[in-house]
């Protein structure tokens, strides 16, 4: 008999012993299921987060902070440091001739969480009269905008699912003032609709501030960037950093997401290790409970690797069901799902949770390897049996 055939021969009886064996074998498969769920949930966090910060930029936006400043949050730019940049080229112009700038000012207020009640951070943005131009995106879609000299809100709408009293018409108390919510907005699901947003010189009358956070400008084109960045940077009056909106926030979630990912690998290496521990046992005991069977084939003359082979296989079937299970386990409860979590320069960040396809073809690899460790120590020690001893089952 060709040795291919030996191996399907072999395989094949495994398989069809795996029911005899159903505790054992459960065991592994829902070992590596409970893995493969846990791994996935956070790298469909990190997945979802780079998609939502590489969806939040455009090459011909940029974004001027005060030099240094990682954050807005941590930057100030004074009016006469907002005229410079706003008279700077490169800049689209409307038809009037305006620039198309956005001075603006962050504040960080508190608000409850509806899952619990719990407050949590938001960001206040004050926008310029030209901030919608300069974000098309920014799309109202329930209610009115605004108005100049007046305290009103609009809210993006992953604030309004995450956090109470948000409504259109609510009141809404901001350090000691009172502020009416007017409208609600959506922005193809960027950090933006996790905002609201008011006029710039309301934000700034009421918590007493006089300098901006950040100025965002619509280019040109997205080639206009370097003449633009170049024309500031000849500036002895600025000191300040012009970054292009897409390496902006990028740079933002850049640490989020290493940590993430190395909390990820950490998490998933532990309890693949434990899942190993697993596999080692419940392959070890099904080799132990066919001993006798193993050491029969052998002497009839099927060879040592046909062994091998099959215990790796049946070892990879139940890997393979364990890692599809937590896969399809982690696609139903989390992808499509939002977390609500602090981001860069203590901002409020609702990151969708994205388990697609690659991602749970990544989880099944990872299923595959707990399940090949696992079963290599039991293949090998089934082909090395002494026979005699084996055929008596001892």
């Amino acid at each position: 008999m060709s040795a291919l055939r030996q191996i399907a021969s072999v395989t094949l009886m495994n398989i069809k012993s795996v029911p005899k064996r159903l505790g054992a074998s459960l065991v592994i498969v829902i070992g590596i299921a409970g893995v493969v769920g846990v791994l996935l949930s956070i790298l469909a966090m990190v997945a979802g987060l780079s998609q939502m910060m590489t969806g939040s930029g455009r090459a011909d936006r940029a974004i001027i902070v005060s030099t240094g400043a990682s954050y807005e949050t941590l930057s100030n730019l004074t009016r006469e440091e907002v005229q410079t940049i706003s008279d700077a080229p490169a800049i689209k112009r409307s038809a009037d001739g305006k620039p198309a700038a956005s001075a603006e000012s962050l504040a960080i207020v508190r608000m409850p969480l509806k899952r619990d009640g719990s407050s949590s951070n938001v960001s206040l943005r004050g926008v310029s009269e030209l901030a919608f131009g300069v974000r098309p995106e920014i799309r109202l879609v329930e209610g009115r905008m605004f108005k100049p000299a007046v305290r009103e809100l609009i809210v993006g709408r992953t604030l309004q699912r995450q956090f109470r009293g948000l409504d259109i018409g609510s009141r809404v108390l901001l350090r000691g003032a009172e502020w009416t919510v007017i409208g609600a907005f959506e922005s193809r699901g960027d950090q933006h609709e996790a905002e609201m947003i008011t006029g710039v010189e309301e934000l700034q009358s009421s918590f007493g501030r006089s300098t901006f956070q950040s100025v965002t400008v619509l280019l040109e084109s997205a080639d206009s960037f370097a003449q633009f960045k170049g024309a500031l940077a000849g500036n002895p009056s600025l000191a300040v950093d012009a970054v292009r909106e897409t390496d902006y926030f990028q740079q933002q979630s850049q640490a989020f997401t290493r940590l993430l990912s190395v909390l990820a690998y950490l998490i998933g290496g532990i309890m693949g290790i434990g899942a190993v521990f697993g596999a080692l046992n419940a392959m070890y005991s099904a080799v132990s409970t066919r001993s006798v069977e193993i050491a029969t084939l052998r002497v009839l003359g099927f060879d040592a690797s046909a062994v091998i082979v099959s215990v790796f296989a049946e070892a990879l079937l139940l890997a393979l069901l364990g890692g599809a299970t937590g896969g399809c386990i982690a696609w139903l409860m989390f992808n499509g799902n939002a977390v609500s979590t602090n981001g860069g320069g203590l901002t409020q960040l609702s990151v969708p949770l994205v388990v697609d396809l690659p991602l749970v073809g990544f989880g099944i690899l990872w299923a595959c390897i707990i399940g090949m460790v696992g079963a290599s120590f039991p293949a090998i020690r089934a082909a090395r049996a002494p026979l005699a001893a084996a055929l008596r089952g001892t």
